[in-house]
């Protein structure tokens, strides 16, 4: 593994800082590769600007300045460019429900929601992709947000997050810069949804803090199977504030009741194209159903002695606790019971801000919070076009709330009275500010000297990501070296392929080899110089994904192609054994109408052979008669309906005719292709997926 001479980075880095004011953090790779001849970079008054990689700040470790006027400009015209979509997060899948807490923080908090034991809160929860619009579909991979708005007793208090616990950038100022990278190329207006190609890669290239999140979006954990099956992270520190004015640092996490569970990526292209839906079609489904989803709350606790001691700054936001480390404590659960009224007035006009917070919880000096606390409550003004976006009933408070706010576009109150000014004498009712009940903010002494800098412990950009590499098991690795490989074969620009493969040897000398394999680059390339040496941190069992998978079928569905004269028995066994372990059957055949099984009876059919491939169930069952198989041979359809499955790692049971089926699709049995006889092991079975016969199907790379 290259290592690199940390004093003399340093000393590179203090003659680069000469000439500018780049941070510890971004190790001024972008002043390496600068060329004389390119124009300043300038305010739209035409401002040069010095430094568009860090934020203003009271000192090193300090919270963002208001004054910062680049950074306002620039996420101002940003939260501006689209109007009314969301620029990111478009699209995305909400759910009315309630948080109910189970564990008191008493010690920790004064804040009611997280102090009443037994006390349920209403809520609406918005899960969303990130980079495609709102007509694209439902699985690309990509970053899940996951936004809870929690109408508390003392306001609204939003924890808007990630299905991820770390992010891409270290500093606010540069997430549009992300987001345009990530985005659709401006002259061509594609690709929709998707971080296959050059600028995205480019970007990520000349950012290395983002190495972290790298590995995180190239694992399985952004091919969900469900959106019931993925975890929830508020990614940036918080701080709870107790009656003594104390202070604790708080990460929140929502862990799925279902467990993680993924798709494989063969099989998410394939279910794009079946059903553009997937995931809200199933969202709607479970709730609609009763089968309510269901996450736990649990929280990472830590004082600042603690933080001081990680191997790591817990306010970079490309960084996680392990829970190894701090482990999880659960305090309560969220159940999402109701699916809204209508889609527009509710999931596509709630709006979120990280601001919105109770008293209580407090921020921590995170500067991608920072800016998301100004980015945030801007997007809403573009979006929904008014100052009065609170009184829509989606984001309106559910406790009392008044203040002397007056007038303004779509204003739906009535406030009377003569009186809009605090304080005042005229009217005896008029709300007043109360600083016995009312939001503290930490106290927190502020000194150093304000400057656009990143602390030297944002400095470390490999270690996380090598210790999430290591961390996975063989089948999780492969899929990231091939997640990888496909990404990067789309770049067009080989410079951005090998800095990349070089960015990797900082990760894994084995991965940075098997990329460079799979990408057809015969000499491995440098490293790119480090500001500190990287770590061999502890290997860490929580950040799998397979592991977190339940052994359970609940929630789940198995498809079951049936034909003419099928047999009424095997299929009610089937739909009894499905069913007893809490999951359900959809009846697939030729046609929607007209099949008969073998007691004459006319079945129900769910959906067109043609129109409803494998690829949306978790487990198959074939009961056919030999001569409907026999039929059904040369139709592509139902060949590929087995070979799909079977190449998706799931389980298949069949009956006799069946049987012909598997072996005109060219099907060798294995320990997960059971016989209807045996219906007990196939649903133990397909509880998950038969990792091993990965391999066979698909060699790693």
């Amino acid at each position: 593994m290259p290592k690199t001479n940390t004093s003399k980075a340093k000393a590179d880095l203090k003659e680069t800082k000469n000439l500018t004011t780049t941070s510890v953090g971004n190790g001024g790779e972008l002043h390496q590769i600068a060329g004389k001849n390119h124009p300043e970079l300038t305010t739209n008054q035409g401002v040069v600007i010095a430094d568009d990689q860090n934020s203003l700040k009271t000192s090193v470790k300090g919270p963002t300045l208001l004054e910062d006027f680049i950074l306002r400009e620039k996420i101002t015209h940003f939260d501006h460019e689209r109007i009314p979509e969301r620029i990111v997060h478009a699209r995305g899948t909400g759910a009315h429900g309630y948080f109910e807490l189970t564990h008191s923080l008493e010690k920790y908090t004064t804040a009611k929601v997280l102090t009443e034991v037994g006390q349920k809160t209403p809520l609406f929860t918005r899960i969303s992709t990130v980079a495609g619009g709102s007509g694209s579909v439902d699985t690309p991979r990509d970053v899940r947000g996951f936004a809870v708005k929690l109408y508390t007793s003392e306001g609204n208090w939003d924890l808007v997050g990630n299905n991820i616990p770390v992010f891409f950038i270290q500093d606010a100022i540069k997430f549009p810069d992300l987001v345009h990278a990530v985005k659709m190329e401006p002259d061509r207006g594609f690709p929709q949804a998707a971080t296959a190609h050059d600028t995205f890669w480019d970007f990520i290239s000349l950012t290395p803090e983002a190495m972290n999140m790298v590995m995180w979006i190239m694992s399985d954990r952004t091919l969900p199977r469900s959106l019931r099956m993925i975890e929830g992270f508020g990614v940036h520190t918080f701080r709870l504030i107790n009656k003594k004015g104390e202070a604790t640092f708080v990460k929140f996490h929502w862990r799925p009741k279902a467990g993680l569970q993924s798709t494989i990526w063969d099989e998410t292209v394939k279910i794009a194209g079946a059903d553009p839906d997937f995931h809200r079609r199933d969202f709607f489904e479970a709730i609609t159903a009763g089968d309510f989803p269901e996450w736990e709350l649990a929280v990472q606790l830590f004082t600042q002695e603690e933080a001081d001691q990680f191997p790591f700054d817990h306010l970079d936001a490309t960084k996680l606790i392990p829970e190894e480390l701090v482990p999880l404590t659960v305090i309560g659960r969220m159940v999402l019971d109701r699916w809204p009224d209508n889609f527009f007035a509710e999931t596509e006009q709630v709006a979120f801000c990280p601001s919105h917070l109770v008293p209580g919880i407090d921020f921590s000096n995170d500067p991608l919070l920072q800016g998301r606390l100004f980015s945030y409550l801007d997007t809403q003004l573009s979006r929904l076009g008014s100052p009065n976006f609170h009184q829509l009933p989606v984001n309106a408070p559910k406790c009392p709330f008044a203040n002397h706010q007056r007038d303004g576009h779509m204003q739906m109150a009535r406030p009377t009275g003569r009186v809009a000014y605090e304080p005042n004498t005229l009217a005896k009712d008029a709300p007043r500010e109360q600083p016995a009940t009312g939001f503290h903010s930490m106290a927190e002494p502020v000194a150093g000297d304000k400057g656009r800098i990143r602390p030297e412990s944002f400095a470390d950009h490999y270690s996380q990501a090598r210790q999430f590499f290591a961390s996975q098991n063989e089948t999780e690795q492969a899929h990231i070296v091939a997640a990888l490989v496909f990404e990067l074969s789309k770049v067009e620009h080989p410079h951005i392929r090998l800095a990349m493969v070089g960015h990797m040897r900082h990760i894994d000398e084995k991965l940075a080899q098997r990329l460079a394999h799979g990408l057809g680059i015969k000499e491995l390339p440098a490293a790119p110089a480090t500001m500190v040496t990287v770590q061999d941190l502890p290997v860490s069992p929580a950040l799998r994904l397979i592991d977190k998978m339940k052994d359970t079928l609940a929630g789940r569905v198995v498809g079951v192609l049936i034909a003419e004269g099928s047999d009424a028995k095997t299929l009610e066994k089937v739909k009894a054994a499905v069913a007893s372990a809490g999951a359900k059957c959809k009846i697939i055949a030729p046609r929607i109408n007209g099949i008969h099984l073998s007691d004459g009876t006319e079945a129900k059919v769910d959906g067109q052979l043609a129109g409803s491939p494998s690829v949306i169930f978790d487990a198959i069952v074939l009961v056919l008669t030999d001569e409907s198989a026999k039929k059904l041979e040369g139709d592509m359809a139902a060949c590929d309906f087995v070979r799909d499955a079977f190449s998706h790692l799931k389980a298949i049971a069949y009956d006799a005719g069946g049987e012909v089926l598997l072996n005109a699709a060219g099907i060798n049995k294995d320990d997960a292709v059971i016989s209807t006889g045996k219906l007990k092991d196939f649903v133990a079975a397909a509880k998950t997926r038969l990792w091993t016969r990965e391999k066979f199907v698909r060699p790693p790379l």
